[in-house]
């Protein structure tokens, strides 16, 4: 495959600041409740304190009592210490809820609790109770946290071990303000242990208790610096050999996944394996899904499935070196010697869309070959004898007769799309209406397999057609040159200002290469299909139909009993 990477416009790396938000810069306020009980369907606050903090520094401190107008039971007295004459005098929950609120501040804030569950329980209990919507921010689990990063090394989650454990200086006594304290200074060395792990942003942070115990979790800080843009990503062993190759719009969250949610087989021995991530920061996602193909098609990587795939692609082929043309699957070309449909992703998709067009037109369907002047005659082919297919091998088809038929097909895969479509339409409406439903159904598949494979022809001849193509977007500007990327760069930028220089090895009427087709799909579909946001084409040399007309969708539309046949 030729060599293209220089071409495009390199994005440089990201800086530090590309990072989701640090977490030095994330406003914290932790908060503790004392309460009458387990529920707040039963039960009231008795007490609330919290702690503001930013960037290790503490921005103020909230406290008070609260009247919860029910009794308190005596074991939660001698638990917390709070006795029913203290909060006599307080004030109730709704005249501290407006306080409370005005200090934990806008959704940017993050609330974080000693299972925070339980708090936020009863404070949404407060606020929807008093004509406040509920808390709507996001939230941290000291629990949960120290549940994935010290579960190992301690008796229990219980906040008072984990303050003995990292040695706070705050000792926890089942008051608000105090156990908010200790919260505070858990949460910290449970950052620091983090941080060890690649948690550096809010986003992280939000994530890593979902993220399950990992064999390979030592090598989270593999991910500490990847940028938070578009780019692929490539995992690479300790010889610098190429793994896997993959793409993402948002670098860190997609290799940070690997981690936690993939559950793909392959995962646990390419984590095993994977020693250092590179990136290729791309300033486009169209960018990236081209990377991504060309990376893999360079490498092979092992833990690709496409790395060895893209070579066995088949083609439908249309001789034309025979006396009597006929469809045969192959997996090379030689464009003076047929017309091409694909390439195909298996060989089993090819002989589906032959078979199709076999069941519109009656082409012949042996495999004897014929001279230009070899005597015709013989017995005729199973298909020829049950009348599914033309047979001009035993002379019971005029040549003029089979050479329309031949055209007809050509038109088709030329594409004069109706010339296939339409008769195997009819045929597959002919057999439901006469009940023959499984014949119908299989007639049905087939028709979707056909369409499919021309509206993807006909992209990508669309794409081939339109030569130098630039197109911007909200993420950014491309150059397209015979449906393969040229350039790419940010908004406003010259993306294709380096194009001329390097002359494409393409021959834009030859059938589309096995190393082509990947690329040249990426980029058909990302100018025909629908567009997410607005799209400005600033040049075409080519005719450019955005979109191109839609074929047929015969799955869903065209419903065919299945079990009713004769």
């Amino acid at each position: 495959m030729p060599e293209w990477f220089p071409h495009l416009e390199p994005a440089g790396q990201r800086s530090f600041t590309d990072l989701g938000t640090p977490l030095h810069d994330v406003t914290f306020v932790v908060v503790d409740l004392e309460t009458t009980g387990g529920s707040p369907a039963s039960a009231a606050i008795t007490e609330i304190g919290a702690v503001k903090y930013r960037g290790g520094e503490c921005l103020g401190e909230f406290q008070t009592l609260v009247n919860p107008d029910v009794p308190i039971p005596p074991t939660i007295t001698v638990l917390t210490g709070i006795t029913e004459a203290m909060v006599l005098p307080a004030p109730r929950i709704a005249e501290v809820l407006p306080a409370f609120l005005e200090f934990v501040g806008g959704p940017d804030t993050v609330l974080v609790g000693h299972n925070v569950r339980f708090d936020l329980g009863f404070l949404d209990a407060a606020c929807t109770g008093h004509g406040y919507p509920r808390l709507a921010h996001r939230t941290v689990d000291t629990v949960r946290l120290a549940r994935r990063l010290v579960r190992d090394e301690v008796v229990n989650l219980r906040l008072a071990t984990l303050a003995r454990h990292f040695g706070v200086p705050s000792t926890p006594d089942h008051r608000a303000l105090t156990d908010a304290r200790a919260t505070v200074e858990v949460l910290h060395a449970l950052l620091e242990r983090a941080g060890t792990l690649g948690v550096l942003g809010l986003d992280d942070l939000l994530a890593l208790p979902t993220m399950r115990a990992h064999p390979s979790s030592g090598k989270l800080a593999l991910t500490a610096r990847l940028p938070r843009t578009p780019g692929v990503y490539q995992f690479l062993d300790r010889a610098g050999r190429v793994l896997y190759v993959g793409k993402a719009t948002n670098v860190r969250s997609r290799v940070r996944n690997y981690f936690s949610s993939d559950d793909r087989r392959k995962v646990p021995q390419l984590l095993r394996e994977v020693e250092t991530i590179d990136v290729v920061p791309c300033a486009h996602p169209l960018e990236a899904a081209v990377r991504e193909i060309r990376l893999i098609q360079q490498h092979s990587p092992r833990f690709n499935r496409q790395a060895k795939a893209w070579r066995s692609y088949a083609y439908l082929k249309l001789t034309r070196g025979e006396r009597f043309p006929r469809l045969v699957v192959v997996r090379t070309v030689s464009p003076d010697d047929g017309r091409y449909l694909g390439p195909f992703r298996s060989s089993g998709a090819a002989h589906t869309v032959r078979e199709a067009i076999e069941s519109a037109v009656p082409i012949r369907r042996c495999t004897r070959r014929v001279g230009r002047s070899a005597a015709l005659g013989g017995d005729p082919c199973l298909p020829a004898v049950l009348g599914a297919a033309a047979c001009p091998c035993t002379g019971s088809c005029p040549a003029a007769d089979y050479d329309a038929i031949v055209a007809q097909v050509d038109r088709g895969l030329g594409g004069d799309t109706a010339a296939l479509v339409d008769p195997l339409d009819a045929r597959m409406r002919a057999l439901a209406e006469a009940e023959r439903y499984e014949e119908a159904a299989a007639a049905r598949d087939r028709l979707a397999a056909l369409t499919r494979a021309l509206a993807r022809d006909r992209m990508v001849r669309a794409a081939r057609a339109a030569g130098r193509v630039t197109v911007e977007d909200a993420h950014g500007r491309v150059e397209i040159v015979a449906g393969r990327l040229l350039a790419a760069g940010p908004p406003g930028s010259d993306g294709g200002s380096r194009a001329d220089a390097h002359p494409l090895p393409l021959d834009p009427a030859a059938p589309p290469g096995r190393d082509e087709i990947d690329e040249l799909l990426v980029v058909a579909r990302y100018l025909f299909g629908p567009a997410q946001g607005t799209r400005r084409v600033g040049r075409a040399d080519g005719p450019l139909a955005s979109p191109l007309p839609a074929l047929p969708r015969y799955a869903p539309t065209v419903t065919v009993p299945v079990g009713r046949g004769r």
